[in-house]
C-alpha cells in the first residue's frame, strides 16, 4: 500500500512540474487572458506661439517710402514675402500706355519689369492693334508688403493691366483715380461678348508668348473664354498653359515675370505644367465658383435685419466674440534679412507706428478707390436656379467649402 501511495504522488509531481515550464503558447491563451501592462505614451511639448517680431507692420514701413533704395537692382525673396532693390519707375506716359491710380505711388518694378511692360504696349499696338495699355498697380519703390489690395507685387516681377483699352487722349490725374476699369463678366460665370472680345484674347496671348513671363492670373470665366477662342488666334495652344485662373481678376490680368537669371536671392516659383489648362482643373475652378457665388448672392438677398433694442435698454456686448481669423500682417523681420538694408538705404530712417498714420503718402494709398467694380452677383432667379440644378443633383449647394486663400503663391 505504502508503494502504491508513493507511486501516485510521483506521478502527480511530475505532471505538476511539466505544467509549470510547458511554453505559453495557444493553449495558455485559450484557458486565461494575458494581461499586458500598458505603457504610458511621453506627453507632447507643447508648441509655443513665437510673438510677432517687433515693430510697426512692413507694409507701413514700406508705403512710407517714396523713393526707391539707391542700390543694385535685385529682386529679395518670394512674390509675397519679398522686397525690390534699385526698382525704376514706368514713365506716366508712354507713345502705348499711361499708369493709373498715380496717389498710390505703386509705378515701381525692376528694370526686367519696366522693359516687359514697355514692350508688350508696343508689340500690342503695331502687331495686334490693341489702343494701348492703362496699368494698374506694378510695386512700391521698395517693393514690400502693401497697404491694400494685394498680398504679392513685393520684388519688382508683377504688374496688373487693365482690360479696359487705353483712350486716345491723355487722362487727367484726376480722371487716374476716378475711372475704373470695365469688368469683363456679365454674370459670376461668363464673360460678355460684347466687352471681353476677340482683341483681349490677343492681348493676353501677346503677354503670354514672352519667354520671362511666367504667369498670368484671370478670372475662371476669362480662362474658360480663352480656352474657347484660342484657335481664332492661332493653332499653337502652349500659351494658355501660363495663363491661370484666380478669384477677383476679372477687369485686368496680372502679368509675374520669373527671376532673373543668376538672381540668387529670388525665390523662384515652379515652372507650369505645360498643360493648358481647359479640362478638369477647369472644372474644378466651376464648382468653387458655383459655391462663391451662392454663397455671396444668399449674402445680399434678403439680409435678417438686426432687432432694434427698447429705448430704455442698453444692447448687449457680446464678450465672447472671436475677431474673424486672418494671418497676422508680415513685420520686418519676417521678410529676407537683406529687405532691412533696402528700407534703410539711401539714410532713412523708419519713422515710430504712431507716427505713420498720418504720413501723406500713406493717407492717399489708404484712400484710393478700387480699380474696378465688384464681381457681379447673381440674380434671385439665376440663385433659385442654382439651387434647384444642385438638389435636383444631389449636391448640398450650402455646404462649406473652404475657399483658397488669396495668396498668390499659386
Amino acid at each position: 500500500m505504502l508503494r502504491l501511495i508513493l507511486s501516485l504522488a510521483l506521478i502527480l509531481f511530475s505532471f505538476a512540474t511539466a505544467s509549470a515550464i510547458e511554453p505559453r503558447g495557444k493553449s495558455a491563451r485559450a484557458g486565461a487572458k494575458v494581461t499586458k501592462t500598458a505603457t504610458a505614451k511621453p506627453a507632447k511639448p507643447i508648441k509655443k506661439k513665437k510673438a510677432p517680431p517687433p515693430g510697426p507692420p512692413a507694409k507701413e514701413l514700406f508705403a512710407a517710402v517714396g523713393e526707391p533704395a539707391p542700390l543694385a537692382a535685385r529682386s529679395i525673396g518670394g512674390y509675397s514675402k519679398g522686397c525690390m532693390a534699385g526698382g525704376v519707375p514706368l514713365s506716366l506716359n508712354g507713345p502705348n500706355w499711361q499708369v493709373m491710380r498715380l496717389s498710390r505711388n505703386r509705378m515701381w518694378g525692376t528694370p526686367r519689369l519696366v522693359d516687359f511692360v514697355e514692350r508688350l504696349a508696343s508689340d500690342a499696338r503695331a502687331l495686334d492693334d490693341w489702343p494701348g495699355l492703362l496699368v494698374g498697380d506694378m510695386s512700391q519703390p521698395r517693393g514690400g508688403p502693401m497697404l491694400t489690395g494685394h498680398t504679392s507685387h513685393q520684388i519688382g516681377l508683377d504688374a496688373d493691366i487693365w482690360l479696359t483699352p487705353m483712350p486716345d487722349r491723355t487722362l487727367t490725374a484726376q480722371e487716374r483715380e476716378d475711372i475704373k476699369a470695365a469688368s469683363m463678366l456679365k454674370d459670376p460665370f461668363s464673360v460678355d461678348p460684347n466687352v471681353f472680345t476677340i482683341q483681349q484674347v490677343k492681348l493676353i496671348k501677346r503677354a503670354a508668348s514672352y519667354p520671362q513671363l511666367s504667369r498670368i492670373f484671370v478670372h475662371p470665366a476669362i480662362k474658360k473664354a480663352l480656352c474657347e477662342q484660342a484657335p481664332s488666334v492661332g493653332k499653337d495652344r502652349s500659351w494658355l498653359g501660363k495663363v491661370r485662373p484666380w478669384w477677383n481678376h476679372h477687369y485686368h490680368f496680372h502679368v509675374r515675370l520669373s527671376c532673373p537669371s543668376g538672381d540668387e536671392g529670388c525665390d523662384e516659383q515652379k515652372p507650369v505644367t505645360g498643360d493648358d489648362g481647359c479640362g478638369d482643373e477647369l472644372k474644378n475652378w466651376y464648382n468653387m465658383l458655383e459655391k462663391a457665388a451662392i454663397w455671396a448672392a444668399e449674402q445680399n438677398t434678403n439680409p435678417e435685419p438686426e432687432p432694434e433694442p427698447a429705448p430704455d435698454i442698453k444692447p448687449e456686448k457680446k464678450t465672447d466674440a472671436k475677431p474673424p481669423p486672418g494671418k497676422p500682417p508680415l513685420r520686418l523681420g519676417d521678410l529676407p534679412k537683406d529687405c532691412a538694408t533696402v528700407l534703410a538705404a539711401g539714410g532713412h530712417t523708419p519713422m515710430a507706428e504712431a507716427e505713420m498714420a498720418s504720413l501723406p503718402a500713406i493717407i492717399r494709398a489708404k484712400a484710393s478707390k478700387d480699380a474696378g467694380v465688384p464681381v457681379p452677383l447673381l440674380d434671385a432667379a439665376g440663385l433659385q436656379a442654382l439651387l434647384a440644378r444642385d438638389k435636383k443633383g444631389g449636391k448640398d449647394a450650402s455646404a462649406e467649402m473652404t475657399l483658397p486663400d488669396r495668396n498668390p503663391i499659386r
